[in-house]
């Protein structure tokens, strides 16, 4: 110990500092003696940083497969759809940022997102444990409750497609089982619920980053249609983020009896989607 201490001190004689300070480091880490030598804020905030970032398999952030799954890269087309806000920009009922705020806002407290979320912790829940008939009952839940066509087609298309990029390019064998054994069609937020379990993934995370790539998908697609520019959008964003970690966290720890929606216009938005004139978008 106290060789070891003679010999930080004469490196640090001899070092510039900011090698200095990355030599303290590694020697601190190595002695498990962070809480008792100061040492820069910065150090002491990577040293925190790269603690909190084991997965359950103890890898360094086991849930970085997301970052490319919900990704507007990832193959499932969710640039197509606007979950009827194109309606909405058309009908006046979202004008600017504070009008796309709000209805963004209500979508995640009582509209379909929400509801998404609810489904994706059980789903997930019965994939881990491997119970693929409350899977299939919780599956077949999601899609019933697309309640427009577009709706439904939202949902469908981009599931099929998320499980058919998986499997391509990230095979699990619950991802086989479930598609060689159930011939019928997957909602999306159950596709990436049964990617992540496959994976696994920890459900609370993984919640998160699903409700905000669906929030992102949205802004991008008000971004498209003008009445915001991308700074906007940002912004937007990056104010949602608590609400987001709330629901999240409440769907974590809800069940199916939970579901339920209260965002009337939105729904009302997809279904007069179906006939507007001019459309950039499928929903």
């Amino acid at each position: 110990m106290i060789m070891v201490m003679g010999r930080m001190i004469i490196m640090a004689a001899i070092m510039t500092p900011a090698i200095r300070m990355t030599a303290v480091m590694i020697t601190i880490t190595r002695m498990r003696m962070i809480t008792t030598i100061p040492i820069p804020a910065i150090a002491t905030r990577i040293i925190m940083t790269a603690s909190k970032t084991k997965g359950t398999k103890g890898e360094a952030f086991a849930e970085l497969p997301l970052l490319l799954w919900l990704s507007p890269t990832f193959p499932v087309g969710a640039f197509a759809y606007s979950h009827g806000l194109e309606w909405a920009v058309e009908a006046g009922d979202i004008a600017d940022a504070a009008s796309l705020g709000d209805w963004l806002n209500d979508l995640l407290k009582f509209g379909a997102p929400r509801n998404d979320a609810i489904l994706f912790a059980a789903a997930h829940r019965a994939a881990t444990k491997g119970d693929w008939s409350e899977f299939r009952r919780v599956s077949q839940l999601a899609v019933a409750l697309a309640g427009t066509a577009e709706r439904r087609l939202e949902t469908l298309a981009q599931g099929s497609a998320f499980l058919a990029a998986l499997r391509a390019a990230w095979r699990r064998p619950a991802l086989d089982q479930w598609s060689e054994t159930a011939a019928e069609p997957i909602a999306y937020p159950i596709a990436v619920a049964l990617g992540a379990a496959a994976h696994n993934l920890d459900l609370a995370p993984c919640l998160e980053a699903f409700l905000l790539a669906v929030l992102a998908n949205l802004v991008s697609a008000a971004v498209r249609l003008g009445p915001i520019g991308q700074s906007d959008g940002q912004r937007l964003l990056a104010a949602a983020l608590p609400r987001v970690r709330t629901i999240a966290a409440e769907a974590a720890a809800a069940t199916l009896d939970d579901l339920g929606g209260c965002a009337f216009r939105s729904d009302i938005a997809a279904m007069r989607h179906e006939t507007q004139y001019s459309r950039l978008f499928r929903s």
